[in-house]
């Protein structure tokens, strides 16, 4: 039983709502339009949901072994770090599930495409294998780019952009405009807790050689892109409902936005980096509810 609580803990399962809002987004925007396919969804989920939990594990390991994840780090104690999974064992859990996030994907792009559409099959089949690579390599490895300050450009793209156009297009095998701005949004959002997340640990990361962007900005200055990605985040959400030609009770995603305005407030007085910690459940719980939303008020 302590086994599998180290496990449950490693999955990091608090981060798994934040991983799904860009799926649920791209689906739900295809269904407004009349392309309904509840196995698509599934699916799409199934291999977020094992990205996620891949780039959890892979996180875990990667700090693990090269040291960053020690006493002098502000967040809860990692599984490595505390001894209650060993090195080889997380590798063992890294690898099982690659294998089973890809299975995942390849149902995934089959059940969109079928026999048909080989051109796609094989650019979403090479799209699933670089997400992979990339929940793996953002803390793995010598070259890991969360240590260069890249880890908010590959979120960016994977929980934004791949997520909300990714799943629309297995729905509609075409790209529709207004929906980059919600992908786009998603994406910021996604941002920001890996932003948070970086401030608070920005002291533990530069001692450890973790080159986040945070480290490389200041605090100041992290400060300030964190309230641009959010404020940005939000103004295109009402930009895509304005131009979407939402009526009046559509709007009510609106409601969403209390959280985050609370939260930039807070951050905004906050002077304790290890206080930033409860926000990022707060922001990736608000960005799942924003996400829940617009899933409702689009099938207005």
């Amino acid at each position: 039983m302590a086994n599998i609580k180290a496990w449950l803990s490693a999955a990091r399962l608090r981060t798994l709502p934040l991983s799904v809002s860009g799926i649920l987004v791209g689906c739900f925007y295809a269904f407004s339009q009349g392309m309904l396919n509840w196995w698509i969804l599934s699916f799409a989920l199934i291999t977020t949901l094992g990205l996620q939990v891949l780039s959890n594990f892979a996180n875990d390991y990667g700090d693990g072994v090269k040291g960053t994840d020690n006493d002098n780090r502000i967040g809860p104690q990692r599984a490595i770090q505390s001894g209650a999974i060993t090195v080889a064992a997380m590798k063992k859990g890294i690898i099982i599930t690659a294998i089973l996030t890809l299975a995942a994907a390849i149902t995934l792009i089959y059940l969109s495409f079928g026999k048909d559409n080989f051109i796609y099959s094989l650019f979403f089949f090479f799209l699933g294998l670089a997400a992979i690579v990339a929940a793996i390599k953002y803390t793995v490895g010598n070259s890991a780019y969360g240590y260069r300050g890249l880890g908010d450009l590959f979120v960016f793209i994977f929980f934004g952009l791949v997520s909300v156009l990714g799943c629309y297009f297995l729905f509609a095998k075409t790209l529709d405009v207004l929906v980059i701005l919600p992908a786009i949004a998603i994406g910021l959002l996604s941002v920001a807790v890996l932003n948070l997340n970086n401030m608070r640990d920005q002291v533990s990361d530069a001692m450890s050689g973790k080159n986040t962007l945070v480290v490389k900005l200041g605090a100041k200055k992290a400060k300030l892109y964190h309230y641009s990605v959010i404020v940005i985040a939000l103004s295109l959400t009402l930009l895509f409902a304005i131009l979407s030609n939402f009526e009046a009770l559509q709007y009510l995603f609106l409601i969403a936005y209390i959280p985050f305005l609370i939260h930039l407030k807070t951050v905004v007085n906050n002077k304790v980096p290890k206080e930033l910690d409860p926000e990022l459940k707060k922001v990736a719980l608000s960005t799942f509810l924003l996400s829940v939303l617009l899933c409702i008020v689009l099938q207005f």
